[in-house]
């Protein structure tokens, strides 16, 4: 091999000069062994190029030729295959894959070390090595001990210097003088040194000839050294002088310092007093305004709201240090927490008076009021003494408030200062706002639901018998519909009256007892879509007076009470003893401020709307009592007002009350749908009667009906899809269950029936959730419809069907079909006996009979009497042409045929049908 090198390095790199650091034999992986040569050479000129060459060797000779070159910095990846086994395959990546194989792995390895060291050196590391040894890199590094050929001849490429143009002509000149330069190295070599010894000498001759330049050169320093010895001299009485003048100098900067520090002085006491001044001085107008300011009119309110602010602001100041040792300061801090004190005291009297008069004026209670308030008392415009509950109950709306929080909201300032200065005042004036809003509002919601409670119990049509004994009048029906709540937002109380109306209305349909309907103690099959249009309505108006009312008060006290509001960043504490010093609250405080905030506006919101959520639910099981459907408007309408809420504010005391009551709304669904299942489970049928189209079934469609006319583009689908599901593999269960008890009507026909009208029913609808189950439906009607037309077809043609049995018996036993004949019980003979017993009057007369027993299975509903009919004629035609073939196969030659033909059988199912 280091031959081979020798030679590439003379013939193919010394040319092109480059220098050949490794190489390696290699051929191509997965080909013809074809070996060529792997070559690492860097040129010997800068800048350093290093490429990868491919060498081979000539067919026609023993020369090698250069076929392939790659820059080095083309190359991305090196692969050794395996890191742990020897292995002589590698890929080279360049702009595509090489695979080569070495002739032997310490070549590979050689030559991969010297690719590694060319990629530390001169590409940074750029080339990635995959499957290489870490301890073969490690070896591969150069040390003082171990050089390989390659890192050694690398090395000193580095000591390698090429002679410039005037070097090689100097060069080429001693050469010419000198004849045996060539032929006599060393000679010429001792010829240079004898020159160069000659050289020297002259040089320090010429030094020495110079020394007479160098006695006036050091001369000339003499002079120079006592020129600047006299200017020194000089500069030394200059600096006496200048220490003269900065003496005085330092005089007069002291003196300037302390007129300075004077002044200074002087002017942050000014700054101080201008503070105090500035900050804690109230003037005349705002001290009278808080003092007897006019709480009642616009004038008098706007002043005091300057003033407050004015007065939080001197309380507020953050004092400098020293300031609270003033005797000023003391004073005007004690003037200010009489004028706080005293406001709040005269602001929290005039605003319990508001309440109390607002209280009253809603209520329509007449109270004596002070003779100071009377003259000041608040009006509300669009609310006069005759606008009573009353009224707004027959119309079934709620009053509205507005008005009142108009008027109060002009105070929302004064109460911002209240919170802020006089807490304990505040939360006494929330905790009356409400008490007296409380009281109010429970009168009125009450009201609002005994009159929505009232509408709803007339919604059944007189005519109907449903409501026939309903009172007609109002404290009849109150107490009706008082019996249907508590405190507790549940049924108590005598419900005997309505239970009453229930056993009337529902006597007329007893016989209906299985219906899904009948749930509870009123039958919902009698109601009709009008009735339940208007409960609708009404459960839709309650809830839309509900949400602008709950809304409007909650955005009220967030306003008036300032509530969910930025904490001010400094807040006035003051000692009403000595009078303390303001202090800022702490952080981590005001961070929790904002959340308690929130639960105090829930918290004042539930005092409020206290009998809200019970009434709801009042409301809620009188309509669930009426009609158990009606749970299937109320979560769509509540589900709806939900989503509406929690888009406005999920927090909000709606949102929160409405999502506690669509619990309840979806749990009466779910009783709804489970009571529905559980009459399915309960259901008895006649067993004199033909059963025909189950009463669940009809009541399914009917139910479906409904839920999809309500449920159309609402929130809540995927609850009615789940009820879908359940529904109807109840119904699927329990129409076998009755398929098998029955004893009257066949299985069959019971399965055909119903599930034919489940399918109908499914198909009509296009409920995408039942999909599945609308083709199990049509496949259970198909499968019953057919298994009833094969049992019923075997009675015309009773013994003909024994005896063909008996045929395919024999041949599935291994008797051949032309040897049938030949078995007693099957001869020619007994065919045609049995054949003369069905001529065409007989079969035309069973089949008759078929007729008119099957119109006594099926039933009016369902129109299948001519579907059936034309099945059996399809089976019919089938089994005769089958019993035709039996006779060709079994009896060939006998001409043996039936009495009467296809067309035979075509006229008597066609005479039949038309003759009933």
């Amino acid at each position: 091999m280091t031959a081979i090198k020798h030679a590439l390095q003379r013939d193919i790199f010394t040319p092109n000069d480059e220098r050949l650091l490794s190489i390696v034999n290699v051929c191509k992986a997965g080909k013809k062994k074809k070996n060529c040569f792997l070559c690492a050479t860097v040129t010997t000129e800068r800048p350093v190029q290093v490429k990868v060459v491919k060498v081979k060797k000539s067919d026609k000779g023993d020369f090698y030729k250069r076929q392939m070159a790659w820059e080095l910095r083309d190359l991305t990846e090196v692969d050794a295959k395996d890191a742990n086994k020897e292995n002589p395959e590698f890929d080279l990546h360049f702009e595509k894959v090489y695979r080569w194989v070495a002739s032997s792995t310490a070549e590979k390895n050689s030559f991969i070390c010297c690719i590694w060291k060319l990629n530390q050196r001169y590409l940074r590391k750029k080339v990635e090595f995959v499957n290489v040894s870490a301890q073969l890199l490690e070896e591969s590094v150069p040390s003082s001990e171990n050089q390989s050929v390659a890192g050694g001849d690398e090395d000193a490429l580095d000591d390698y210097q090429e002679l410039n143009t005037r070097e090689e002509q100097d060069i080429e000149g001693m050469m010419e003088v000198c004849e045996y330069a060539i032929s006599n190295a060393e000679a010429f070599a001792e010829k240079l040194s004898k020159e160069l010894q000659v050289l020297d000498g002259a040089n320090i001759q010429s030094i020495m000839a110079s020394e007479k330049q160098v006695n006036i050169l050091m001369q000339l320093l003499d002079e120079a050294l006592t020129e600047v010895d006299t200017i020194e001299g000089k500069l030394s009485s200059y600096e006496e002088m200048l220490q003269s003048v900065k003496d005085q100098m330092d005089q007069i900067s002291q003196s300037n310092r302390l007129i300075q520090i004077s002044n200074s002085n002087n002017d942050k006491l000014l700054d101080e007093i201008q503070f105090l001044v500035n900050h804690m001085d109230l003037s005349r107008g705002h001290i009278r305004a808080l003092q007897e300011g006019d709480l009642s009119s616009p004038k008098g309110i706007e002043a005091c709201i300057n003033a407050s602010e004015a007065l939080l602001q001197c309380m507020s100041v953050a004092l400098r240090p020293g300031h609270d040792k003033l005797a000023a300061v003391k004073q005007q801090q004690m003037l200010f927490c009489e004028l706080r004190d005293a406001f709040a005291r005269r602001l929290t009297n005039h605003l319990n008076n508001v309440f109390v008069h607002q209280f009253n004026h809603f209520s329509h209670f007449k109270m004596t009021i002070p003779q100071f308030y009377r003259s000041s008392c608040l009006s509300l415009p669009g609310h006069d003494q005759s606008s009573t509950l009353s009224q707004h109950t027959a119309d079934l709306t709620l009053p509205k408030h507005s008005p009142l929080h108009r008027d109060l909201l002009r105070y929302a300032k004064l109460m911002e200062w209240l919170k802020n200065t006089q807490r304990e005042k505040y939360d006494g004036l929330s905790r009356t706002y409400v008490d007296y809003m409380s009281r109010l509002y429970e009168r009125e919601i009450k009201d609002f639901f005994e009159g929505a409670k009232i509408k709803m119990a007339g919604t059944t049509k007189e005519p109907k018998g449903k409501f026939a004994t309903l009172p007609r009048k109002e404290n009849a029906l109150k107490q009706e519909t008082e019996s249907l709540h508590g405190s507790s937002g549940k049924l108590t109380g005598s419900t005997s009256s309505l239970n009453k109306l229930a056993v009337q209305g529902s006597s007329s349909r007893r016989s209906q007892s299985s219906s899904l309907l009948d749930m509870g103690n009123m039958s919902a099959s009698d109601l009709d879509v009008a009735d339940r249009t208007k409960f609708d309505k009404i459960f839709e108006q309650v809830l839309s007076e509900l949400e602008p009312l709950c809304l409007a008060e909650q955005d009220f006290i967030i306003k008036f009470f300032k509530l969910q509001q930025q904490v001010p960043l400094a807040q006035a504490e003051v000692d009403d003893t000595d009078g303390g010093t303001s202090s800022r609250p702490p952080a981590n405080e005001h961070r929790h401020s904002i959340s308690s905030e929130r639960d105090m506006v829930r918290f004042m919101m539930n005092k409020i709307f206290q009998s809200i959520e019970t009434e709801l639910n009042s409301l809620i099981a009188l309509g669930d009592k009426m009609d158990s459907f009606h749970s299937l408007y109320m979560l769509v309408k509540m589900s709806h007002h939900v989503w509406t809420a929690e888009n406005v504010d999920p927090a909000s005391y709606l949102s929160t009350t409405l999502g506690n009551v669509l619990v309840t709304v979806k749990r009466n669904f779910d009783k709804c749908i489970q009571g529905q299942i559980r009459a399915m489970e309960e259901v008895k049928i006649s067993k004199k009667s033909k059963v025909g189209i189950l009463a669940f079934v009809t009541s399914f469609e009917e139910f479906a009906e409904l839920a999809e006319t309500i449920f159309r583009n609402a929130e809540r689908r995927g609850d009615l899809d789940k009820a879908y599901s359940k529904l109807i593999r109840a119904v699927f269960f329990n129409v076998e269950k009755v398929a098998n008890e029955s004893q009257k009507t066949p299985r069959d026909v019971v399965m055909m029936e119903n599930f034919h009208h489940i399918f109908s029913t499914l198909s009509r609808l296009k409920i995408s959730c039942l999909e599945s189950e609308r083709r199990e439906a049509k496949h259970k009607y198909t499968e019953h419809l057919q298994a009833y037309v094969i049992t019923s077809l075997g009675q015309p043609l009773e013994k003909l069907n024994h005896f063909f049995e008996g045929v395919e018996a024999r041949v599935a036993q291994g008797v051949r079909e032309e040897e049938v004949s030949y078995q007693l019980a099957f001869s020619k003979q007994e065919l045609r006996k049995v054949i003369k017993e069905y001529p065409g009057k007989e079969v035309k007369k069973g089949l008759d009979n078929l007729y008119k027993k099957v119109d006594k299975h099926l039933c009016e509903e369902e129109s299948l009497l001519q579907v059936v009919w034309h099945s059996m004629q399809d089976e019919f035609i089938r089994q005769y042409k089958h019993f035709e073939g039996l006779i060709g196969r079994c009896y060939p030659g006998s001409g043996i045929t039936m009495d009467f033909t296809i067309q035979d059988m075509l006229e008597y199912f066609s005479s039949i049908a038309q003759s009933h």
